[in-house]
């Protein structure tokens, strides 16, 4: 649920407005993150978009590190929401799955999570937060995976299928942002990968 979706509910209760604010001060966070990368996003920043006092996000977060990571849990949560919702509950094609992955790394929550990556090469303690996390997205996606692909799903290797295709999307959000020239080379690469990669989870 987003911030705007808590607060369309007139939160009244006290455990109801705190769950507001918290999460207010997470999607601020993942906002920062977006905004101006993982060193530029202070508490202060976070306050300011999140619409909350400093005073007031003290009582919710001790410090930068403990917002960022509890901003990781929940970016981890809606990605594999995201995912879930875009193939919807039961069974589907291969083109679906590798499309709705596709569609999750792309855009301001993917963003937000490759920040998170490349600082984690130094911060030793975000980084043991981030291998926790993405281990639990990976084995949620593959459950969802087999869900969608029953019948792909019971062959021997679709796990490890399935992490060569996370590997390569990610290898690709990568490119994205290491070729200087924004998302426009994937639009020459991803048709071909893409065949690819549906043959492999067929």
């Amino acid at each position: 649920m987003t911030t705007s979706e808590v607060a369309s509910r007139r939160p009244s209760t006290q455990a109801e407005r705190r769950a507001a604010t918290r999460a207010a001060l997470l999607d601020a966070t993942i906002t920062c993150l977006v905004e101006h990368g993982y060193t530029r996003t202070t508490t202060g920043r976070i306050a300011e978009a999140a619409g909350v006092s400093r005073g007031a996000q003290l009582r919710y977060f001790r410090n930068r590190a403990d917002m960022v990571t509890a901003a990781v849990s929940r970016l981890a949560t809606l990605r594999v929401e995201s995912f879930i919702e875009s193939i919807g509950s039961g069974p589907t094609s291969a083109e679906a799955s590798i499309d709705a992955l596709w569609e999750g790394h792309q855009g301001p929550l993917f963003d937000a999570t490759l920040e998170l990556w490349v600082a984690a090469r130094t911060d030793p303690e975000l980084r043991e937060s981030l291998i926790g996390v993405e281990r639990n997205v990976a084995t949620a996606i593959l459950a969802a995976a087999r869900t969608s692909l029953p019948e792909s799903s019971s062959r021997d290797g679709f796990s490890d299928d399935m992490i060569h295709v996370l590997a390569t999307m990610r290898g690709l959000a990568l490119l994205r942002l290491s070729s200087g020239t924004g998302p426009r080379p994937l639009t020459d690469l991803w048709p071909h990968i893409r065949a690819q990669l549906i043959a492999l989870l067929s």
